[in-house]
Order: structure tokens, then C-alpha cells, then sequence
């Protein structure tokens, strides 16, 4: 199995809408589009797939952001998933060492991630990952969507 990571294409926008609603996500066939229009040329964003025999299979998205008296930069990664036909099989794995590789040509120095409580399964591959539980993450939603 040929694992192929590269950066997001238009033609892979509805392809990723599964993936990204198992989040619970807002994401539709109606959004997408306009969404990675608006990121596409800042170089802040970054969205990978991975495919395999040039179907996707997965994802990793990221956003990279300045701290005050920081050289470098911090990485959030918003999003990744896997199909879960494909899972267990390295692919997120794949998917989180490219984003590191990207994370340090950009200068990053910290890459974060939050996950839901409830996602022990994804705990578990993050911390195999080498990430640490370092904190809660909390939200407040201000401007509701439809």
C-alpha cells in the first residue's frame, strides 16, 4: 500500500466533507469550496490529503499563528482524519509526521492539537504521536451558525 501526502486540490474538496463532519463539523457541499477559496493563498493555512492508488483517504489541516517574544511560530492542527476503512494502517501517522516536517521548514517550534473527551481511541494515537495531554481546550460560541 502506496500512501501518497500532498497538498489539497480543488477537485478533493467533496471528497473531504465526510471526514470532516465526523467532527460534528459545518462543513457542506456549499461551503467547502468558498472556504479553501478564502485560505488558498495564505500561507498560514495548510490542508494535506493522503491517497492511496489516487483516492483519498484522509487529512490533515493546520493553521499557524505568532506568540509575542516567540522566534517561530505555534501550529494548530485543526482537523485530520482517516477513513475508517483505512485506519490502523499508518496513514495518520503519515499524515502528522508531514505536517511536522512542513511545521519546521516553516520555523514552527510547537504544534497543538485539542480532542473531544470522548475520543480515547484518538487520545491514545496522538500520545503515540508523541504529543502530550498539556491542557483543556475550551470554547464559547459567540456567533452561532444555522
Amino acid at each position: 500500500m502506496k500512501v501518497i501526502i500532498r497538498e489539497i486540490q480543488e477537485k478533493d474538496y467533496l471528497l473531504l466533507l465526510p471526514l470532516w463532519n465526523q467532527f460534528g463539523g459545518y462543513a457542506n457541499a456549499e461551503n467547502i469550496a468558498p472556504h479553501y477559496a478564502r485560505i488558498r493563498d495564505n500561507e498560514c493555512y495548510k490542508t494535506f490529503v493522503a491517497l492511496i492508488e489516487d483516492e483519498v483517504v484522509g487529512f490533515i489541516s493546520s493553521v499557524q499563528w505568532y506568540g509575542i517574544g516567540i522566534e517561530g511560530s505555534y501550529m494548530m492542527i485543526t482537523g485530520i482524519a482517516v477513513r475508517e476503512e483505512n485506519r490502523n494502517k499508518g496513514i495518520g501517522t503519515l499524515l502528522i509526521q508531514h505536517m511536522e516536517s512542513y511545521a519546521k521548514e516553516k520555523g514552527t517550534f510547537h504544534i497543538h492539537l485539542n480532542s473531544g473527551f470522548n475520543r480515547t481511541a484518538a487520545h491514545a494515537f496522538y500520545e503515540s504521536n508523541g504529543f502530550d495531554k498539556g491542557s483543556y481546550g475550551f470554547g464559547k460560541t459567540i456567533n452561532p451558525v444555522n
